[in-house]
Order: C-alpha cells, then structure tokens, then sequence
C-alpha cells in the first residue's frame, strides 16, 4: 500500500497532538504557556498545514483514479460481535478532508488578528485544534460506531467553543443551548445505530443498506420499521445541521467568537449532517418514503431560515439563519436523490459562507474601535453603512461572497444551487417552488446586509440611534473611541482574499455539460455519464428556463433591496407597519423559542416538580412508612423477650389454642 493511504490516519493525529501539547501546557505551565502566544500558534497552524498538504495529497490521488481504500483493525470482539475501527479513503472522503482543513487553516490564521488581545486566546487555539481534530476524524470514519464517536467528540468541541466567553451570560446560555438540542437529535441518533444493528447485524454503511433492503423485500422487517430506524438516524442530522425542529440553537450559537461561525457553524460541523446522509445514502434508498421525509424537512427549513433572516438586524444572526436556509437546500437535494448536487452546494457553501462569516468579524473588529465591545452595538447593522470606504478589503470580498451566495453566475453558488432546484423540479415542482422562492428571499436580505453594512453613510456616531439601541452604553461614547472603523490586520483580510477566490470560481467545476464534480462523486452505485455524453445530453434551452428563472427571481429580490435600502425609494419602516404580524412573526422567529421556552423548558420544571411530588409522598412515604413499621414493631416484641422459660412456654401455649380454636371453629 502507498505511504500516502498508509499513514492517513496522521491526518486526525496531526491536530490532536497539537490540542494536547498546548492543552497540557495550560494546565502544567499556565502562565508560561500563554506568555508564548503565538508560538503556541505556530505550533497547531503548523500540525493543521501538515495535515492539509496530506488531504490536498490523497484528493489529487483520487482525482488521477486511484480506487478506494479501507484499512481496519478489530477493535472489539465477543462471540459473533466484531466491532473494527480505521480509516476510509475515498472520493467523498477526500474532498471533505480538503474542505476542512483547508477552511479551518485559514480561520487560525484569521484567529490570530481577531483574537489578538483576548486573554484567552492559546486556550482558544487548543479548542480549534481539538474541534478540527475531531471533524476529521468522523470524516474519515468507515462505520457508524467510529462516526457516533467522533460526532460526540465535535459536540463536545461545539460545547466549548460556543461558551468560550463563559463569563457572559448569553454565551453561557448559548452553548448549553446547543448542547443539549444536540444530544435530543444525537439521542435519536443512537437509537437508530442500535436499531440498523438488531436488524441487520452490522455498522458497514453499504452492508446495512442491502440487508435492510433485503430485510423489508422478504417481509422479515416491516416497512414500517425500516422507516422508524431510519428517521432515528436522521435525527441525528436534523440536529447537527440546524434543521427544522431542532435548528433554534444555531443563531444563539453566535454568541461564540466569530471564527467559530466561519469554522463550525458555516463549513464544517453544521456541514457534518449532510456529509452522515451522504454516507447513510445506501440506507436510506431502502426505505424511499424517508426521502421524502428528507426532502420536505430540508425545503421547509431553507423557507424558515430565509424567511427570519429578512428582518435580521444582527449581521451574524442574519448570516446563521442564512445557514440554516442553505443547509436546507443540501438536505432536500439528499431528499430527492440529488446526491452530488447536495454535495455540491456543500462544498461551494463551506467557502462562501466562511468567507461571509470572517468579513462580518472583520466588520465587528472594526466597529468596535467605534462603539467598544459592546456586542449588540459592534453587530447590529443599523449603526453600520458606509463601511466599503474604511474597509475596501472586507467589502469586495463580502460583496463576492454575497453575490455566490445569491446565485448569480459565475459565482460557485450558482451552480450549486441550480443543480438542486433543476433535480427538486424533477422530483417534486411543489419542492422546486418552495426553493425558488427562497432563492428569491435570499437574494433580498443578503443585499439588505451588504447595503446596510458597506453602501450609504456611516451611521455609527448617530448619537440619537446609538441612545435608540443601547441607552446604557450612550454615554461612554467619546472615551477611548474612534469616530471611524477601520480595516483589519492582514492577518484577518488574508483568508478573506483567499476564500474570495474559491467564492468565485469553484462552482465552475460542476457546470451541467462538464460536471466534473458529479463525475468524481456520485451516490453509490450511480451509473454517471462520461464529460463527452453530458455535453451531448445537455438542453441548452431547458437550461436558460431553470436557470433564468432562478437568476431572475435573484434579480429581483437585489433589485428590491437596492431600492430600500440603497436608493431608499421604498421605505422599509412603512412596509414593516404594515405587514406588522408578518414583521412581527419573522422578527421573533416564527416564536419557536418562546414555544419551546413554555413546552419544553416551563413543561419540563412542572413535570419535575411533579415527580418530586411523587417521591417526597409515595416514594419517600413508602420508606418512611416501612421504617416506623420496624420500629414499632420492634419496640412491641422488645417485652416478650424475657428470658424466662416459663414465659416462653406459656406464649407457646397460647398459640398453639387459638391456633386449636381457630380451625376448629372453620
């Protein structure tokens, strides 16, 4: 075997080492480690590039046609149960790899200058390293036991990272939030693991699909069951990947430093459901009506996310709804079979919406200069505009990442997204409406962010707004703060012009008469058609009607934004009053917080108070009770321990008449 696939399992080991040096460091050497900041830096920026020259290694072998690899040990062994653990390399594996280091590079790298004054800043470089460690590792991942582990291991990272500023409450709140919504879907999860097992003996993704298939073909499993374990695993995804019921933890995710948006909440954990339905694809083939399921729940979520997102003043809550619209997208793609263009969008979403999320930290890190570190003043959006002249660097490259994520080519997410809305229109034109129309709603509030953040005039020292938003923090204007943002450190505008350039032109390499993505990646057992028979099979005309209608109504959603809030021709504060429930109803996030809050968080201290009930008078009671029981009997037998013999004789006498007496008398 080639070194390259020999030592792959080094790609997972490489970032771990760095967290665990680091991570010991702060715990043996505290203050001597985090007075060598940067060179703990160094050190896991250096371990994450070794592994990513690794992962660019293995996708260039793929892409010359070197065929999968799977190297496994036994890791576990009773009787008939075989548990083995490794490391498998193929096409969609090595894309991954590439995707998450590549982005999670980058992100360190912008680290440095967004984290530069924070104090604790080496703990927050062990965090990425040990998350990045723990992504690559489920990528890699050729059996769902190793999947579930890693996955817990990326939870747990989230966990951190989300609560990195612990001493804030919001952030406190936001990572057990996450945290526990997580372990409802990851509960799911395991359920359904344990389930695909009972039936089918196995944890093999592809063994698990022909068996159950198998399993249901001869009515040894009803379809019913196989449709029950199946959604069980797919809980799983609905959690990680935000999706509807379980999404209300992502926006809340935000409180954490904003490279966590760029690396977990845009490229890669989020990005971890769709890449389990992608590996689960054989399983879910065998019961098609979890497609369907799949499918609904993907083009309902990318509605709602782009639905709340349109009245979003936070640039970073607006952009996490954002991706839980687009992650949407992947997963009604997955629903109605469009396993490349699923995966498609994946990647050319990872890029744009990373770059999206370090441009509006690089915004924040700006504002701040001007409002403090005040996060409800830094990120909301009504005391931005203006911006493209202080920040030229962020602004291009956020305007790029706003125009992908729009859908206007040649932008990457053009193609992506055209491809799932051209298979959804095949599956379902009611699924090909919803995603239309949300390809609309997209268009309009990422431009309502880029206008209002980079276009018009500076709002930031409008004293009148700054009292509106934030009357405690009026007064503090002045002291120590700039009249003007300004643009951020290279360290931070660097992975911006890079990630600029995949925004860009990535998509190209999915065009529909040259999809040489599809060709590389396809659902198992796909039949794919050569580059030559794609440019034969190619309708130019049934092209220009999907595309064009996906453009136009993009067009259109840019051109209404432009005219509220660029020329200013159409009042949005009008509109607003007059659609108020509607307003309202986006605003406060179709209130699924405040219902949860009432069923879920209230429903449950009731249920608890409940129980406690139960135990403290019938629990409780029942020991209480037995205890008097022995103690009073105790304290009444304690007299007929004499110890005379004549006594004794005497009870025994008695006993045995009424014994006497009372059969005779029956």
């Amino acid at each position: 075997m080639e070194p390259l696939y020999q030592y792959a399992w080094l790609i997972p080991v490489l970032p771990l080492i760095g967290a665990a040096l680091v991570g010991s460091g702060l715990i043996s050497y505290n203050q001597a480690t985090n007075r060598l900041r940067q060179g703990n830096a160094v050190v896991i920026i250096s371990l994450l590039g070794a592994a990513m020259v690794m992962s660019l290694s293995l996708l260039w072998s793929q892409l010359q046609g070197h065929a999968p690899v799977t190297q496994t040990l036994e890791w576990a062994a009773a009787g008939d149960f075989h548990l083995s653990m490794g490391v498998i390399i193929d096409p969609l594996t090595s894309v991954m790899l590439v995707i998450v280091t590549t982005v999670a590079l980058l992100v360190m790298i912008y680290t440095d200058g967004y984290m530069a004054h924070d104090p604790g800043y080496v703990r927050f470089y062990a965090y990425l390293s040990l998350f990045s460690s723990s992504m690559l590792g489920l990528v890699i991942s050729p059996n769902l036991v190793q999947i579930y582990i890693f996955w817990e291991l990326v939870g747990m990272c989230s966990y951190l990272l989300i609560g990195f500023w612990y001493d804030r409450q919001a952030a406190a709140d936001a990572c057990q939030k996450a945290f526990i919504t997580n372990r409802v879907g990851d509960f799911g999860l395991l359920l359904g693991i344990l389930a695909l097992y009972w039936a089918t003996g196995s944890f093999e993704f592809a063994e698990i699909g022909e068996n159950l298939e198998t399993l249901i073909d001869t009515g040894a499993l009803s379809s019913g069951m196989g449709v029950l374990f199946a959604v069980l695993v797919f809980l799983g995804p609905v959690a990680k990947s935000a999706q509807f019921p379980l999404h209300v933890w992502l926006p809340d995710a935000m409180e954490g430093p904003t490279p966590i948006s760029a690396l977990i909440h845009a490229a890669t954990m989020v990005a971890a459901g769709v890449f389990l339905i992608a590996r689960m694809f054989p399983v879910f083939e065998a019961v098609p009506a979890v497609l369907d399921i799949i499918a609904w729940t993907g083009a309902f979520t990318a509605f709602l996310g782009a639905s709340i997102a349109i009245t979003q003043n936070d640039i970073k809550k607006g952009l996490a709804y954002s991706t839980i619209s687009q992650l949407g997208y992947m997963v009604m793609a997955m629903g109605v079979g469009a396993y490349s263009a699923g995966l498609f969008h994946l990647m050319t979403h990872a890029y744009f919406k990373a770059m999206l999320f370090l441009g509006s930290g690089s915004v924040i890190h700006g504002m701040e200069g001007v409002v403090g570190h005040n996060p409800d003043l830094a990120q909301d959006m009504r005391l931005m505009g203006g911006l493209r002249k202080y920040m030229p660097f962020t602004a291009s490259t956020f305007l790029v990442g706003t125009l992908a994520i729009c859908g206007i080519p040649p932008f990457a997410g053009f193609w992506s997204k055209d491809e799932i809305l051209g298979a959804a229109f095949s599956a379902n034109p009611a699924l090909w409406v919803i995603g239309w129309l949300t390809a609309g709603i997209t268009a309009f509030y990422m431009f309502r962010m880029y206008f209002s953040t980079f276009e018009g005039e500076f709002r930031g020292n409008d004293e009148e707004i700054r009292k509106q938003l934030s009357p405690e923090a009026h007064d503090d204007h002045g002291h120590d703060h700039s009249h003007s943002p300004h643009e951020s450190p290279w360290t931070m505008t660097l992975p911006l012009v890079v990630l600029a350039i995949p925004s860009a032109l990535i998509g190209l390499v999915g065009m529909p008469f040259a999809n040489r993505f599809e060709r590389f990646i396809h659902a198992p057992g796909e039949v794919v058609p050569t580059l030559a028979e794609m440019a034969e099979e190619f309708e130019l005309s049934e092209f220009v009607v999907m595309a064009g209608s996906s453009v136009g109504i993009a067009l259109l959603g840019i051109t209404l934004a432009s005219l509220m809030y660029l020329r200013q021709n159409i009042d949005p504060g009008a509109i607003a009053k007059t659609l108020q429930p509607l307003y309202q109803f986006s605003l406060n996030k179709w209130y699924f917080d405040e219902l949860y809050d009432k069923v879920f968080v209230k429903g449950s201290r009731r249920l608890a108070r409940q129980v406690m009930e139960v135990d403290y008078r019938i629990v409780d009671g029942a020991v209480n009770l037995t205890g008097l029981a022995t103690l009073l009997s105790g304290e009444g037998l304690k007299y007929f321990e004499t110890g005379r013999a004549q006594f004794y004789a005497l009870t025994i006498f008695a006993a045995v008449l009424a014994t006497v007496i009372f059969f005779g008398a029956t």
